[in-house]
């Protein structure tokens, strides 16, 4: 199939494809296990598992929570799969920024009223900023990759194939090559990284190979890469002092190889999962990135909830230890999908209503501002 043929074909309503959304759903299950390990003092320098590497729950959490940084690239590739051939509006970025900021102040305020958190005037302000710290948090780096989703557009769709291919070895001997080795200093930042994989599923998305839809030969790759992951860990621990301290080396951080790896074998093979369109999965598949922003909002959301609330640390040496974080990730996300699913319900749908009753008065009012701007400033314009 053709580059033109694969951007007519792209379906011409708003359903999502359930395959993808089933995807998101499993990954944040993923990301969520990933924070009951290294968010709860588990894996801290003086926590229990690296007090007791060769111990079997150390080994189970370790593998338990080994797939976080794999589940944020596969949302980045979900994402620039289905944006490469979008227009990015004003409306979706409002929507994100939207329950970004409503869950930060909201939150927040509830520790401040319950007084689990001290109130002070730079809280109160920083919580009214959504970017704070591009470099290590996720959620101000993807809000300043989306808003470079537009100038990527014009970037893939000018670029031909063999350029597109040349971008992307490019960045990925960057990223993944130099970057895997510790004697060249490659810095990861979640924007530019966000970007490669941009880079890389628009490439799946606008070049159809047989290849890409190969569904067994994906799926036997993910389990392959799974399990390669798998082994590096329990190696890790196995070879002693010198490698325990990093059992996560080869699937953290996301640019590693491994992580690179699962995330895009596994993208591969949903991609191409024949599943037929449900409501449920894809009301709960929307309401993954809400999951996030609440059970990940702050360092006061993961003392009170992994370790005030449950005590992750103090259930290490129990029995029941596996079914309470199997459990614990399950309650989450059926928690925190339901809370936001109410809030598309009540809070955001009523919200874009009344948006799309003003929208084209405010945006007249501000293509008359800004042309006025660029008159002044004497800067060409080139309405497209």
């Amino acid at each position: 199939m053709s580059r033109a043929n694969a951007i007519e074909k792209k379906p011409l309503n708003n359903v999502r494809d359930s395959n993808l959304e089933l995807f998101r759903i499993i990954v944040m299950f993923l990301i969520v296990a990933h924070h009951y390990v290294v968010n709860s003092g588990l894996i801290d320098s003086a926590g229990p598992i690296y007090s007791n590497m060769l111990s079997w729950r150390s080994i189970f959490l370790l593998i338990f929570g080994a797939w976080g940084k794999i589940g944020i690239n596969c949302f980045v590739l979900i994402s620039g799969y289905f944006m490469c051939t979008s227009k990015i509006s004003a409306k979706k970025f409002v929507k994100l920024l939207g329950e970004v900021m409503f869950y930060r102040i909201i939150i927040q305020s509830i520790f401040w009223i319950s007084g689990y958190s001290a109130f002070s005037l730079s809280a109160f302000v920083k919580a009214f900023i959504p970017v704070t710290s591009i470099g290590t948090g996720f959620t101000p780096a993807y809000l300043m990759f989306f808003l470079c989703i537009p100038f990527l557009n014009m970037l893939v769709n000018a670029m031909n194939e063999k350029q597109h291919i040349r971008l992307l070895l490019i960045c990925l001997f960057t990223y993944v090559v130099l970057g895997n080795f510790r004697w060249f200093s490659v810095t990861m930042n979640y924007v530019s990284w966000f970007i490669v994989l941009y880079f890389i599923a628009s490439y799946v998305r606008l070049y159809p190979k047989k290849i890409f839809s190969k569904t067994k030969v994906w799926g036997w790759l993910t389990v392959a890469t799974v399990a390669l992951s798998v082994l590096s860990i329990v190696a890790s621990v196995l070879l002693g002092a010198n490698w325990e301290r990093r059992a996560y080396r080869f699937v953290t951080d996301s640019n590693a190889l491994l992580a690179l790896a699962v995330g895009f074998c596994s993208f591969m093979f949903f991609k191409n999962v024949k599943v037929k369109k449900c409501r449920f999965i894809n009301a709960v598949g929307a309401t993954t990135f809400g999951v996030f922003l609440i059970h990940a909002n702050s360092n006061a959301m993961r003392t009170w909830l992994w370790k005030d609330t449950l005590n992750n640390v103090g259930m290490y040496d129990s029995f029941w230890m596996p079914v309470h974080a199997i459990a614990s990730v399950i309650m989450i996300f059926v928690i925190c999908s339901a809370i936001d699913y109410l809030r598309i319900r009540f809070v955001e749908r009523p919200f874009f209503k009344l948006w799309d009753k003003k929208w084209d008065r405010i945006s007249n009012w501000y293509m008359k501002t800004e042309s006025k701007i660029c008159k002044q400033l004497n800067i060409e314009e080139n309405e497209k």
